[in-house]
């Protein structure tokens, strides 16, 4: 469901709309029924809502109605204005979604983004959706942030950090840890038999042989040796300001990044309507759109639903990815 007053509502009908036209995988959503034909109703489109009572439903609704698995709580939202009342139901549709998959009811999530700041007024208390969804695996899971378009996939290995704080959280072990489970996924999930990683550098020029900072020298360059003392094909450290034209992007099949906006600004300026955002490194399949609540536009009818479009093909996609090894 994701915040019920953000445009996750929204994206969610006009994704169902747009079913056949963009080839949409049928899937159901979990959130309130009603809170849903209400915003129906506000947009002024027409999509049926079908109640379902199990997940194997939705193969014969979907064609014909947005199927809903209810919630256990009615949620009432108005748009653009979050209320951590609904924090429960929130977090009710993450935790259910989650039971379902494990269970095999459903084969993806994908989450519609969530207000952190409702949430964490309710009393949540992790950063956000990647580390719930950790959480909710266990204590031997890392959970790996990972946005895609067409062309580019992109892993920052410190994520919501202040800039201030990036280096003294950059270790050679997190690098490690993450370049793994990116070439893990490459394998498992996005069917790259050998998958090729580019690092890019924390400084400007990758540190100029340690004349612009020394985390290249004494931070990243070992990782990488560590990485490829495994077999894992890693080039690097780059600088990042040469790791996202056209040519380069094709010398690698992802890359790792050493903070928030070095992975996204490159990203979300080749494609920002169908960025996706994946979590790998859990048991889940987990996809998101790449873009917050924007209450600004919830229930205006001016919301893009091609990232969720995007989301939901990229969920399918990896589900079919994990079935072919496991068979």
């Amino acid at each position: 469901m994701g915040e019920p007053s953000g445009i996750g509502p929204d994206i969610s009908l006009a994704a169902w709309s747009r079913r056949a036209s963009a080839k949409v995988p049928p899937f159901f959503l979990l959130a309130c029924p009603g809170l849903i034909r209400q915003r129906a109703r506000l947009l002024g489109v027409d999509v049926p809502i079908v109640e379902i009572a199990a997940p194997h439903e939705t193969a014969s609704v979907f064609p014909a109605a947005l199927p809903v698995l209810p919630l256990s709580r009615s949620v009432q939202a108005k748009p653009g204005r979050p209320d951590p009342s609904n924090a429960k139901s929130v977090l009710e549709s993450i935790e259910t979604a989650t039971e379902l998959f494990t269970q095999g009811a459903a084969s993806a999530i994908v989450t519609n983004p969530i207000q952190k700041a409702a949430l964490y007024e309710a009393g949540f208390e992790h950063p956000g959706h990647t580390e719930f969804f950790e959480f909710l695996a266990g204590h031997f899971a890392f959970a790996v942030m990972m946005l895609a378009v067409p062309g580019l996939r992109v892993v920052p290995v410190t994520v919501h950090k202040p800039l201030s704080a990036v280096p003294k959280a950059l270790t050679s072990d997190l690098i490690v840890r993450t370049g793994r489970t990116v070439a893990a996924s490459l394998k498992d999930d996005f069917g790259i038999a050998a998958p090729r990683l580019a690092v890019a550098g924390l400084n400007p020029h990758a540190g100029e042989a340690g004349t612009i900072g020394r985390e290249e020298i004494e931070i990243i360059a070992p990782a990488i040796a560590a990485l490829r003392s495994e077999g894992i094909d890693v080039s690097g450290p780059r600088p990042a300001d040469t790791l996202f034209h056209r040519e380069a992007r094709a010398s690698y099949d992802a890359a790792l990044c050493m903070y928030h906006d070095q992975a996204l600004i490159p990203l979300k300026t080749i494609d920002f309507h169908q960025g996706v955002n994946v979590t790998i490194g859990l048991p889940f399949v987990r996809t998101s759109p790449d873009h917050g609540t924007a209450l600004d536009i919830a229930g205006t009818g001016k919301a893009d639903p091609r990232s969720l479009i995007a989301a939901l093909k990229l969920g399918r996609d990896i589900a079919r990815a994990r079935r072919r090894i496991s068979a």
